[in-house]
């Protein structure tokens, strides 16, 4: 069907640029997707019209009326056909704009986000509306009559077309800019859902970068199997406004409310402002990069609004969209009600990225340790996403977390759950298969299940940790400054080009006076301070005495030297002046003494260190990648050899065929 519908781009060619093909071809496929979703009405509704002019019944009643009798939240009230406009070459453009016209408000305003009035005038003007009209009226999009109707397309079907048409349109996109492959959705919802199962209740789900609406659409119907009574409200926000467009025109079609789907950027834009979600789901861009909008978003963090925690570096908004989401959160009454679940897919780069007192390490350590938010993180197979190949994780989060996961954290490794594609579709080589995500999904309960059992033991490729393990002390050793004393050609070249020693004393004459101490060296600053003295009595010249010349006089005589003289910025110091060149960070466990550490760790190695408690910094990380790091040892010596021998005899073979 993909490829049926891309032969329209075999008409566009030559009369429209590439990067153009998607304007027209999406909004086509959007309009012929809405024609044959009323198509098994259509005779109901044009009968109903007629009994509603001769009544003369009112707007309100009429749009009611008409919707119900096309089973849709929508219509079309035109006697037209796409194969009827195809047909007339001189009225193509007259005719689909009156079928186009005919259509409900909110189908309209939907189609209105393509341009769509002035991409029939330009296919009409190159003589190709027709055309273009009379292909899409050969396309089959109809839903299923029923479960076992093969041969119609479901909505789940149908974003799949959509997401892989834009994908085909926007092959040149960056990395972060794709789309959830329809399995990892299913894995991502499950893992949501999964400990948070039942009926009879109204729910709300909130994407805030829900492109075409594929996670939207598979939580919902992830619910409606689990608990068909329970009635789902959809809501998402989308920046593209093909893609605004494509989801809106789902909603529409599913009885959902398209209004609910809002356009902008969720940072500066909050469409769904006040509101609050049972589940807040996302596949946001990874490493998107957020200048545009730093102004705006820097006043929402000093107002305390969303993104209070912290912001993370200009380059990589993904905290932001999940500060976002954490601010829809419903909250938990004192009965213990309300409450909501969050599950968002990241790269690897919010685990860890931003050292001690960063943006990114201010966020990690607001949402584990002082709201304790963090449920779990997945590690997901790399190769799973058609414009990226890197690895991903989900990170699941709730307020109402099971009690037995208090200040604790799941960490579940699935890398190994994948199944190699028969072929690839740009960068995805791999897939989740349905049997993958059930055993990925059951993992997930049973270390659920374990924290709050001792005596049940965890799945092998899960662990859980207390929150606090996650954070550490970033401490800052210092070591002292060690210097001999010298003077040499280089330090009267740099005494006589240096302006704080000219502005203390003539500095050709001062280096003039010392050129007799070249080659002369000193342990001590005071012995060498004498000899300069000295030195400078014949030209007459008495030593400045003040702060700078001396720091600068140091600084060019001085010679780093582990044996040297430890200097002192001034007496009574109680540890000797650092030496920037040794100067060295460790990373001290949260609940480590930073001392205990330090005699332990790096004193039997440099005795003279210590620790500058005033840089001391507190971070958090989540390295993920080292908890389940499995050493392999090396291959034996003998081996190696064995294949290399045999390798060379290969090659001298092959040479000898080449000489022959």
């Amino acid at each position: 069907m993909i490829n049926f519908i891309w032969k329209v781009a075999d008409l566009l060619r030559g009369d429209f640029r590439a990067h153009d093909y998607g304007k027209i071809i999406l909004p086509f496929t959007v309009l012929r997707r809405l024609d044959c979703v009323l198509e098994p009405t259509k005779a109901e509704v044009l009968a109903e019209v007629e009994e509603l002019e001769e009544r003369g019944r009112k707007q309100a009643y009429r749009e009611m009326r008409l919707c119900e009798v096309a089973g849709h939240g929508f219509y079309n009230i035109s006697n037209l056909t796409f194969e009827r406009i195809g047909r007339d070459h001189s009225q193509a453009k007259t005719l689909l704009k009156s079928y186009y016209g005919a259509f409900s408000e909110n189908a309209r305003e939907i189609l209105d986000r393509y341009n769509f009035d002035q991409h029939i005038s330009e296919l009409q003007e190159k003589g190709l509306l027709h055309q273009v009209v009379g292909q899409f009226a050969r396309i089959d999009l109809r839903l299923p009559k029923g479960p076992d109707d093969k041969d119609g397309i479901d909505n789940h079907q149908m974003g799949y077309i959509f997401e892989e048409l834009i994908r085909k349109f926007s092959e040149d996109n960056p990395a972060g800019e794709h789309f959830t492959p329809r399995e990892v959705v299913r894995l991502m919802v499950n893992l949501l859902l999964a400990p948070d199962e039942g009926e009879g209740k109204t729910r709300t789900v909130l994407d805030p970068a829900c492109g075409t609406g594929g996670i939207l659409s598979e939580t919902e119907e992830h619910i409606k199997r689990k608990a068909p009574q329970t009635t789902v409200g959809l809501y998402g926000q989308e920046l593209n406004p093909e893609s605004h467009a494509i989801c809106q025109s789902d909603l529409l079609i599913k009885g959902q409310e398209p209004d609910n789907i809002k356009y902008g950027n969720s940072f500066t834009q909050d469409g769904h402002k006040g509101q609050k979600f049972d589940y807040l789901v996302a596949n946001p861009p990874f490493g998107v990069e957020w200048k545009k909008v730093k102004q705006e978003v820097e006043r929402f963090a000093r107002n305390g609004d969303r993104f209070h925690a912290g912001l993370p570096r200009i380059s990589d908004g993904s905290f932001l969209f999940l500060q976002h989401m954490i601010s829809k959160m419903k909250p938990v009454t004192p009965e213990g009600k309300g409450g909501s679940r969050v599950a968002i897919v990241f790269n690897g780069s919010p685990l860890f990225s931003g050292g001690a007192g960063s943006g990114e390490s201010d966020i990690r350590r607001w949402i584990l340790e002082e709201e304790d938010l963090l449920e779990a993180i997945v590690a997901l197979p790399d190769q799973l996403f058609y414009n990226t190949g890197i690895s991903t994780y989900f990170w699941i989060l709730s307020n109402r977390k099971h009690r037995s996961l208090k200040d604790k954290v799941i960490l579940l490794d699935a890398r190994s759950q994948w199944t190699k594609m028969r072929k690839s579709l740009g960068d995805k080589r791999k897939v989740i298969s349905d049997a993958q995500i059930a055993a990925v999904t059951d993992m997930y309960m049973e270390a659920v299940a374990a924290s709050a059992d001792e005596e049940q033991s965890l799945p092998e490729n899960a662990k859980i940790f207390e929150t606090k393990e996650f954070g550490y002390q970033r401490i800052t050793v210092e070591r002292p400054l060690k210097l001999r004393f010298e003077v040499t050609e280089e330090t009267l070249t740099a005494l006589r080009a240096s302006a704080a020693i000219d502005k203390a004393i003539d500095a050709g004459a001062f280096a003039d006076a010392v050129k007799s101490l070249v080659g002369e060296r000193w342990a001590k600053k005071v012995e060498a301070w004498d000899a300069i003295r000295q030195a400078m009595v014949p030209a007459g010249l008495l030593m400045p005495t003040g702060k700078p010349f001396q720091k600068v006089l140091r600084d060019v005589l001085g010679v780093r030297d582990p044996e040297g003289e430890e200097q002192y910025l001034k007496k009574g110091d109680p540890h000797p002046e650092p030496d920037p060149d040794l100067r060295d960070n460790e990373n001290v466990p949260m609940e480590e003494d930073i001392d205990v550490y330090m005699k332990r760790e790096v004193l039997p190695h440099v005795p003279d260190a210590w620790v500058d408690h005033e840089k001391t910094k507190i971070g958090y990380e989540i390295p993920f990648t080292r908890q389940f790091y499995v050493y392999e040892p090396p291959r034996p010596l003998e081996k190696i050899d064995a294949e290399l021998t045999s390798l060379e005899a290969e090659i001298q073979r092959l040479l000898g065929e080449v000489t022959k």
